[in-house]
């Protein structure tokens, strides 16, 4: 499973976005809500889903879309699955160390 990741680094903090590449630029509704998975936001270097993991431990703040890296992200320990909503057909999740 291809995944697209994006660093942002700021003083103090490490923001990784990482969204399945399937759903890269698509919205998605749930209610009123629109959810768009932005190419401005989330279009950064391609990798495989499985090599992402040491990138991950990085991050002070995680900013995940789609069902597999968000799957993979809960079996790696770094979201719990109550954390996890549901936005139309794929899911979101977010995590801040503090």
């Amino acid at each position: 499973m291809e995944v697209h990741i994006k660093i942002y680094e700021t003083p103090g903090d490490v923001l990784i976005a990482v969204c399945d590449e399937d759903i890269l630029g698509k919205k998605f509704f749930f209610n009123d809500v629109i959810f768009e998975v932005k190419e401005s936001f989330y279009k950064g270097e391609r990798k495989n889903l499985e090599e992402i993991k040491p990138i991950l431990e990085r991050a002070t703040i995680l900013n995940l879309v789609g069902v597999e890296t968000v799957k993979k992200c809960i079996e790696w320990g770094f979201i719990k699955k109550n954390n996890v909503i549901k936005v139309g057909k794929t899911v979101h999740a977010q995590m801040v160390k503090v």
